[in-house]
């Protein structure tokens, strides 16, 4: 039912709730089935006018957008958490020199600014800084990927994947000598999806070994592009203008976020992982 979140959320208002709580406790002391019928007839036509008004709809529908946004920033924390707890030291150092680029960026880019345009936005605030976030939210991820993939070829030895779907191949060949019978039929099953499971161990291992050198480069680009968009800004002094190289950059990024998505069996970071506040925040959290 299209309205039924809408009805909901006017039921649950809670001047509404107490109302008719308080409608029924009256109608159960004094007439139940006299007023009783009255109050629900009266809720009834409340939760009607109030569930299929515009403004209430646009307000639930707002309150919903913003409970989202604070699961997904929450969600995105806890993430930055996992990420920073588990780099090593050197690529904790490497991203914090980054973000002290970013930083400088930002601070370049407000001395840039007209003094005579007061009342304009700032340059790198608000929706701006959003894109220098994403870079940093990139790289951060770039070098977690990095991590990770080194990690996964120190675990999947595929040498011995080959070995095991040899084993289980012969096991296949031998069940096929003789009559059928329901064990076997059995015996064949676990073995198909156990050979099927080596084949998809044996392509993802492929796959993280393509794109391995793939994401050593796109950290050494994204990093060398952000260190020359502080010196463009310097150069430059033209606030605008590192608007647009952060944006740029931000959606040079694009190709990037697709291999990382592709290692998602890697690194465990999903999809759509919120993109948390990294250039304003005082310290990026490390979990101990």
């Amino acid at each position: 039912m299209p309205f039924a979140k809408y009805f909901k959320a006017a039921f649950l208002y809670h001047w509404n709730l107490l109302a008719f709580l308080g409608g029924l406790g009256f109608a159960v002391l004094s007439a139940p089935t006299v007023v009783g019928p009255l109050v629900l007839a009266g809720e009834l036509i409340y939760l009607t006018l109030l569930g299929t008004h515009s403004k209430f709809q646009k307000y639930v529908e707002a309150q919903e957008a913003k409970a989202n946004r604070e699961k997904k920033s929450a969600s995105g924390e806890e993430v930055l958490q996992r990420v920073m707890g588990a780099l090593p030291a050197k690529a904790v150092q490497r991203f914090d020199a980054l973000r002290s680029r970013c930083l400088e960026l930002r601070q370049i880019a407000l001395g840039l600014k007209d003094p005579g345009q007061a009342d304009a936005p700032l340059p790198l605030e608000e929706l701006q800084l959003a894109g220098l976030d994403r870079l940093l939210w990139t790289f951060l991820r770039l070098l977690f990927t990095q991590h990770m993939l080194e990690r996964f070829f120190q675990r999947t030895n595929g040498t011995q994947i080959k070995r095991d779907m040899e084993t289980l191949e012969q096991r296949l060949k031998k069940l096929a000598e003789g009559p059928d019978d329901p064990q076997k039929q059995k015996l064949r099953k676990a073995l198909e999806d156990n050979l099927e499971t080596c084949r998809a161990r044996l392509t993802n291992l492929q796959k993280a070994r393509d794109n391995n050198e793939l994401v050593q480069l796109e950290i050494d680009r994204l990093e060398n592009k952000i260190c020359s968009l502080s010196e463009l800004a310097v150069n430059r002094q033209e606030p605008d203008f590192i608007v647009r190289q952060v944006d740029q950059v931000a959606s040079s990024m694009v190709q990037t976020e697709r291999t990382m998505n592709e290692l998602q069996f890697a690194t465990g970071l999903a999809v759509d992982e919120e993109v948390p506040q990294l250039v304003q925040r005082q310290a990026v959290p490390v979990k101990q």
